[in-house]
């Protein structure tokens, strides 16, 4: 497997994001989704990276520059086909890898509250990612959950 930085020009990913946002949309009420579609993730702040098993791609995220010592982690996904095989797990910690390189002192994230976002939360946790109040220009929201994490 192999972690790429990725323009967001192919259609493989364009089809992959646009099925995050069907998903996002099946789950979360309209004013709770924060997921990005492409022209949000072709942001200067934002670094983006795919996940590809030989030709397949299996997996994305993104680390979004909020200051200079504060990073938000968006755009996690793996594909249905290769969940619980630790993809999240290998592309989350080059995320923080990288947010350290980067100087950044604290990543922080949003993610839903409803079940269908608990693999991620427990993700997190594993993580060392811990509850904290809204950041950046998130609001309290009853179908978010907002993590940070000290690097």
């Amino acid at each position: 497997m192999e972690i790429r930085v990725d323009d967001l020009s192919g259609a493989e990913i364009a089809d992959f994001l646009e099925e995050h946002i069907r998903d996002m949309k099946t789950v979360s009420p309209p004013e709770s989704k924060h997921a990005l579609d492409l022209d949000g993730l072709r942001k200067p702040e934002v670094t983006f990276w795919t996940v590809w098993d030989g030709s397949s791609l299996i997996g994305c995220g993104a680390i979004k520059e909020l200051s200079a010592d504060h990073a938000e982690v968006k755009s996690m996904r793996t594909s249905v086909s290769h969940r619980g095989k630790g993809i999240a797990s290998m592309l989350l910690q080059h995320i923080l890898n990288e947010a350290k390189l980067r100087g950044y002192r604290r990543i922080s994230l949003e993610t839903g509250s409803m079940p269908f976002f608990e693999p991620a939360r427990n993700l997190y946790t594993k993580y060392g990612f811990e509850n904290c109040a809204p950041f950046s220009t998130y609001k309290e929201d009853p179908n978010s959950v907002f993590m940070t994490k000290e690097l």
